[in-house]
């Protein structure tokens, strides 16, 4: 069974330690992501189209809103994983520039070697992490180091000119129609499980709405719909205090333990588990 064995969040988004014997579904993120193999069998992540290839010196990165999966067979052994997912604002304090983490395509590949310095600071990351379950200023700096080296080694960061304005124009260019589609949806994802009241909404037949979708955010609504509930039911989890049953039906399942099912084969882990492990600690205050 996977679990969590430490996750730690704060301004910069999360870190999570995790302990995996199980594939994960298909999904994406609101931000850049990074997976360092910290011990046991070397392990793939379907990222893309790509499949690649988690050892001890070859990190996994996945763009911003990239769909991706983790691979695991039931007789492989089992892997522990260093997951960052990372906030765009905390990286424009280093860079202006690097806000462009919150734009596809940030990362050239989806995977690269590790340098020296970045096994040895994600080495050092997840051991402070086992000895210490709360988000202190050593633990930020650290990260601060790591995710500093992983940029520079795996993007064109001196020739990155986006700053948050171009992303922001660059998603002003998503059709009106979906724009409005993606407001409902973010508003109230409980209803927005109905594609077909989607499409009416916009104005769209289904298979029209389908590919307008696609082109404006790269993903199906489906994919879209499930990335959003899982950072809502995320943030609900470790800083609300709704029970798993309100906060399931908020996100519009039909029952707790389908809602339990969603986020352990997105997570890994139980809502209860990513609840109690994330809150062995208080976060990094900004």
């Amino acid at each position: 069974m996977s679990s969590a064995l430490r996750i730690i969040h704060g301004t910069f988004g999360r870190v999570a330690l995790l302990d995996m014997d199980r594939p994960l579904v298909r999904h994406a993120h609101p931000h850049c992501h990074v997976l360092i193999k910290a011990e046991g069998a070397d392990t793939q992540f379907a990222v893309g189209d790509n499949l690649v290839q988690l050892t001890d010196s070859q990190a996994v990165l996945v763009n911003t809103w990239e769909p991706h999966a983790y691979v695991h067979y039931h007789d492989r052994p089992r892997t522990i994983i260093l997951a960052l997912y990372i906030e765009p604002e905390w990286l424009k304090i280093f860079r202006p520039n690097w806000a462009a983490s919150g734009a596809p395509g940030f990362f050239e590949k989806p995977a690269g070697e590790l340098s020296p310095r970045i096994r040895r600071l994600s080495m050092d990351l997840a051991a402070m992490m086992l000895a210490n379950p709360g988000a202190g200023p050593e633990q930020e700096q650290l990260l601060s180091d790591l995710m500093i080296s992983v940029i520079e080694r795996f993007t064109p960061w001196r020739t990155l000119s986006r700053s948050l304005a171009d992303i922001d124009r660059n998603r002003d260019r998503f059709d009106w129609r979906i724009r409005r589609a993606v407001m409902l949806m973010r508003a109230e994802p409980q209803i927005a499980c109905d594609v077909d009241a989607l499409a009416k909404e916009a104005g769209l037949s289904r298979a029209h709405f389908y590919r307008l979708f696609e082109r404006s955010t790269r993903m199906t609504p489906h994919v879209y719909l499930n990335l959003l509930r899982m950072e809502l039911a995320v943030k609900s989890v470790v800083h609300g205090n709704h029970s798993f049953a309100v906060l399931s039906d908020k996100l519009g399942f039909s029952a707790p333990g389908h809602f339990t099912r969603f986020f352990r084969d997105h997570a890994g882990v139980t809502p209860s588990e990513f609840r109690q492990v994330a809150r062995m600690g208080a976060p990094v205050s900004a």
